[in-house]
């Protein structure tokens, strides 16, 4: 996507990838909740961060979501 502006047309495209990375965290942060060794937990812990923020920098915070006003 780069610099340019994001169309309304493609932002339906990108909720299937936004659910899935998403999810993708949601599961390991479950995972990490049930781990037993504490490097384990650390790096789903960690892992679970980095998608987060990618998602959050590729499709903006809590895109599609409602108005925080």
């Amino acid at each position: 996507m780069g610099t340019r502006a994001l169309l309304l047309t493609e932002a339906p495209a990108l909720m299937p990838e936004l659910g899935a990375m998403r999810d993708k965290a949601q599961e390991l942060e479950q995972a990490e909740q049930h781990a037993t060794d504490p490097a384990e937990r650390q790096r789903l812990k960690d892992r679970a961060m980095r998608i987060r923020e990618k998602s959050e920098q590729e499709h903006g915070r809590g895109s599609g979501t409602m108005d925080p006003m």
